[in-house]
Formats: structure tokens, sequence, C-alpha cells
């Protein structure tokens, strides 16, 4: 049997992708990675820690600590604070998945002599003659391709996701079943360096604070913005914005960011014409093979939590067009294909008409 590392967060899924590896009779070695150097109320590192080093005395494993914060500040990190200063939304956990858990991380595997790196994702490896498909997890609820979807062929073909085949609630029986002390830990929400604190007040630690107007669809102030950064297209709550006279008693939402006038586009109405848009533009298209054929009917996700969409892409001018319009399409955030369950890559969203 192979040798195989599991990167342990000290949370369920990790600790039942170890637990599963072993009773296939693979030799298993934990890793706990820490990969944020700070030291807060909202770290649980240290907790995490802990947990990961008791889930490997339970399995009888070996368990190492590498510490990858330097990569994760320059690779990741600032790339999260460019993006935000220039008025975009980016999404730190593609960027960790494929420079650091499976680029760093998977090295430091291959040096402990890993033929393969495991972690807790919600999705599938499927080898055949063509090498390595990523393939949706068979609990549709948590699948996490989107987050995987910018990985690099080659640690793709060196990837093992255990629980993919596993609805959640199996994978808690299976924890506490076998003694886990993570069977009944929440969830991670959020980004993981932020935690659970207020996502303002985080970056208001790292981005000033500038104020500007905020302005309706046709040009009227009817507030003012703490600095567009702070701001997500589709966003409702933390606006302060109240009821107008002559205006509908509809709540208000992000509908665009104008960088030189320094306004805060809001429109009234959830389905609002200015949060639709069909035609996605793209930048740093990457594949995990081959790429789709031109023209070929595709489906695909703008944010995490949505069902894939029909569409057709134009690979020469980055272009996707859907079928029907997409509400909220953010620049910054990711554009990903999938044919049928399988996830073929995808590329930034630079912007949309």
């Amino acid at each position: 049997m192979a040798r195989v590392v599991v990167g342990l967060s000290g949370g369920v899924d990790s600790s039942v992708a170890a637990l599963l590896l072993k009773q296939q009779g693979h030799e298993v070695h934990g890793v706990f990675m820490d990969n944020w150097d700070a030291e807060d109320a909202y770290c649980t590192a240290a907790e995490d820690f802990q947990d990961a080093r008791r889930v490997c005395d339970a399995l009888d494993l070996p368990l190492h600590k590498v510490s990858f914060a330097e990569q994760y500040l320059e690779q990741v990190f600032a790339t999260f604070l460019a993006e935000h200063r220039a008025g975009r939304t980016p999404n730190p956990d593609v960027l960790c998945n494929s420079e650091i858990k499976f680029r760093c991380f998977l090295d430091y595997a291959l040096r402990l002599g890993a033929e393969r790196l495991a972690t807790g994702h919600y999705a599938q490896v499927v080898r055949d003659a063509d090498g390595a498909r990523l393939v949706r997890a068979v609990d549709a609820d948590k699948d996490q391709t989107y987050f995987l979807h910018a990985i690099a062929p080659a640690a793709l073909a060196r990837a093992d996701f255990p629980v993919g085949a596993l609805p959640k609630a199996e994978v808690r029986r299976l924890a506490f079943a076998h003694g886990l002390v993570t069977h009944d830990k929440p969830d991670s929400t959020g980004i993981c360096f932020i935690g659970e604190r207020r996502f303002r007040e985080f970056l208001q630690r790292y981005l000033p604070t500038k104020p500007g107007p905020i302005v309706d669809e046709h040009g009227a102030v009817v507030g003012e913005h703490q600095g567009l950064s702070f701001y997500t297209l589709g966003q409702r709550a933390g606006l302060g914005l109240g009821g107008r006279v002559g205006a509908a008693a509809l709540p208000w939402y992000v509908a665009d960011k104008r960088i030189a006038s320094d306004e805060l586009i809001v429109v009234q109405g959830h389905d609002h014409p200015l949060l639709q848009h069909r035609v996605v533009e793209l930048e740093a298209l990457h594949w995990l093979g081959a790429p789709p054929a031109e023209g070929e009917p595709l489906a695909a996700q703008v944010r995490y939590r949505q069902r894939a969409q029909p569409c057709r892409l134009d690979l020469a001018a980055r272009r996707a067009t859907f079928d029907e319009p997409q509400r909220a399409v953010t620049p910054g955030q990711y554009c990903v294909f999938y044919r049928g369950e399988t996830c073929l890559g995808g590329g930034i969203i630079r912007a949309r008409t």
C-alpha cells in the first residue's frame, strides 16, 4: 500500500479522511499546517492542533507540524489585499488550495516520501485512461470542487479526497463510532484567517477607511460608504440606508463600484436589472485537463453557493455567455466550468455585461 500524507486541520472531515485511509491499509502520516502567523482571540490554530494530535493518538498515526505562513502572506494574503484595493472581491480559499495546499504542502508531502496527498475536501478524483478528473462530491450540499478548480493537473494526479464519496452525516457518524474527538466539532465558516470576526473589522486593520458617496441608479446621493473595499456586489446588510421619501419600500443592494469617482452604486429590489448579467469576461483561465471544445454546451458557477448554470464559452474571447441572467456577478471571484459532474477548470471574473 502507499504512503499517504493527510492534511489534518483539526476538523472532522480531515480526521475521517485519515481514518478511511488507514482502514484501506495505507501508511498514513498526518500533517498540521499553520498558515497564519498571528495570535488573537479569533485564531484557533492552537486548539485545532491539539485536536489533530488527539486524532492521531486515537488512530496511532505520526503527526508532523509545518508552517507555510510566509508563503501564505506572499502568495495569498498579499493578493487578497491588492484585489480589495482595486475594488474587486477575491476568493482566498481558491488561492490557498492552488498555491499552498497543493503546491507548497504537496512538495513537503513528497519530501516525506508520500505517493499521494489527502485532505478533507468534499470532492472526488476519478482516474482513467485520460488521467485524473476532478468530480463533484456525493454530498452536493458540501461539494468543494469550486475551490479546487485552480490546482495544477500534476497536483490533482497526486490528490486524494476520501470523504468525497460520503454524505456529511456519515462522516460524523464514522468519527463518533471510532471515538474521534472531532466528531461533533462545528464546521469552520468564512475565510480562514478572518475566523468568526466581522469582515469589515478585519479589513480595516489593513486597508484605509476612505468614505465616499452612495448613489442610486439615477445618480442621486443616498448615503455615505466607508470605503469601496469593504463592500461586495449584491450585498444588502451594512449599507445604513433607510427608506426615502418617494422611493419604493424595498431593501437596497450594492449593484456596482465606480473606482474613478469613488461611488458605490445601489439599487432597490433583490432582482433589479442592474444586478443581472448574462456575459462574463474572464482572465487567468486554468484547465485541469484539455480545454472544452469551442462552443461546447457547459455549465458554470459564478460563486460557491450556486447550482451550475448552462452557458457557452468563447475560448478566444475569454467570454462565457449564460442562457439566463446571473445575479450579482462579481469581478475578482471565479467562474468555474463543469461538464456534467466533472470540474474542468475556470477563470477569474474580470467584468460582466
